[in-house]
């Protein structure tokens, strides 16, 4: 293998490019990533955020990317957290769905508004919300959840991560 092979390709749908997993060829890239993941777990642990929270976070910042690989990791996370199918099966919807926490619906609106940063007024109204639930450690914390998700949605969708069936 030569310097400029990636040692590790997506599978090439048709009519598609062939990518390169940026995870596997810039290790230790991918590494600080993580290490600012588990950062930022810690983070939200000690802010009292618990795991379904953050998954949903996770999840819905996934969703509103399209990462097919991060909605499978943390779909099974938010699963083995605690979280119900009913709830995760309708999170697309939270806002019209009476099964979510005031705690958990500042932190979704918050995580949507750093998702889709373009809109000011949107920001301006989740962290006006999010005051009203979440203590200041909470806020930075669901925001930095937001950050690290959407950078490793960038990673998977960029490299192309496949979701293979579960047997």
């Amino acid at each position: 293998m030569s310097a400029e092979e990636p040692r590790l390709t997506s599978p090439v749908p048709a009519g598609a490019t062939r990518r390169i997993y940026i995870d596997k060829q810039s290790p230790k890239a991918y590494h600080a990533l993580v290490q600012t993941s588990e950062a930022v777990r810690a983070t939200a642990a000690e802010a009292g955020l618990d795991r379904v929270l953050v998954e949903l976070v996770n999840l819905r910042v996934s969703q509103l990317n399209g990462c097919a690989y991060c909605l499978h990791v943390h779909t099974r996370a938010a699963l083995r957290a605690g979280d119900t199918p009913q709830r995760l099966g309708v999170l697309a919807a939270w806002r019209d769905a009476d099964l979510f926490t005031p705690a958990e619906r500042a932190a979704l609106a918050l995580a949507e508004a750093t998702t889709t940063a373009a809109d000011g007024a949107a920001q301006d109204a989740a962290y006006a919300a999010a005051r009203d639930v979440l203590t200041e450690d909470q806020i930075a914390a669901v925001v930095w959840v937001a950050v690290t998700i959407n950078a490793f949605n960038r990673v998977s969708i960029m490299s192309r991560h496949p979701v293979r069936a579960e047997q």
